[in-house]
C-alpha cells in the first residue's frame, strides 16, 4: 500500500527512527533521480553507482535537513554532487577527450522516438557540465529556475544563462532532427530543443 505521508513527514520519521520511511522516499524518487544521473553522466553504470552513493549520503545527512528546500530538490542536489565527483574522477583517467566541435552522429531513422532519444543523450553529453545540468533540471526535470538554482548552488540568473547557452548548443547539435531538415542545419530555436528533449524523455529516456 502506498504510504500517504508527505516527503517531509517521511524524512522526519526516518530521523526519528522509522525503519521504513527512507525506503519509501527512495521508492518515490529512484526512477527520476536515476534518469537525472544518466543525463548528467551519460553512462547508466556510472549513474547507478552515483545514485547509490547519493542515497547513502542522503540517508546519513537526513538529520541535517532543515526544510530550506523541498525534499526532492535536496535529493537532486545530493545526486548532482555524486555525479560531479564521478566526472572529476573521469578526467583523471580520460585518454581520449571528447572533441567539443565533433558532430553528433546522425541517427539512422530520426523519425523513431528511440533514435531521437539517443541523439538527444549524445548531444547532452557534449555540453559543458554546467550547461548540461541546467538544461536537464529545467527542461527535462521540469524544475523552476529557483529550484534549479538551489540544486546547483548558484544564482537564478546564472541558471537562466547556462540553460540558454545549453539550449543554443543543443539546437546546433540537433538541427538535423528538425522536420524538413536535410542538411543538419543549425537554425532550430531553443524552444524546439525543449520540445525534442521532452519527447525523448517520454519515449526513450
Amino acid at each position: 500500500m502506498t504510504d500517504p505521508r508527505s516527503d517531509e513527514a517521511l524524512l522526519a520519521a526516518h530521523v526519528g527512527g522509522d525503519p521504513d520511511a527512507f525506503t519509501e522516499i527512495v521508492r518515490r524518487y529512484t526512477d527520476r533521480l536515476w534518469a537525472f544521473a544518466v543525463r548528467t553522466l551519460g553512462d547508466p553504470h556510472d549513474a547507478s553507482d552515483a545514485l547509490q552513493d547519493a542515497m547513502l549520503s542522503a540517508f546519513r545527512a537526513a538529520p541535517r535537513w532543515r526544510g530550506e528546500a523541498a525534499v526532492s530538490t535536496w535529493l537532486h542536489k545530493i545526486v548532482l554532487h555524486a555525479c560531479l565527483d564521478r566526472i572529476r574522477r573521469r578526467r583523471h583517467h580520460r585518454t581520449h577527450p571528447l572533441d567539443d566541435d565533433a558532430d553528433v552522429p546522425l541517427p539512422r531513422d530520426p523519425m523513431t522516438t528511440r533514435m531521437t532519444a539517443l541523439a538527444v543523450e549524445e548531444a547532452l553529453a557534449r555540453l559543458p557540465v554546467a550547461q548540461r545540468t541546467a538544461v536537464v533540471l529545467v527542461d527535462m526535470e521540469g524544475m523552476s529556475i529557483a529550484e534549479a538554482a538551489v540544486v546547483l548552488g548558484t544564482k537564478e540568473g546564472t541558471v537562466k544563462s547556462r540553460a540558454a547557452r545549453g539550449r543554443y548548443r543543443l539546437a546546433v547539435l540537433l538541427g538535423h532532427l528538425r522536420p524538413g531538415s536535410a542538411d543538419g542545419g543549425n537554425e532550430e530555436e531553443p524552444g524546439d530543443v525543449q520540445a525534442t528533449g521532452r519527447r525523448a524523455r517520454r519515449g526513450g529516456g
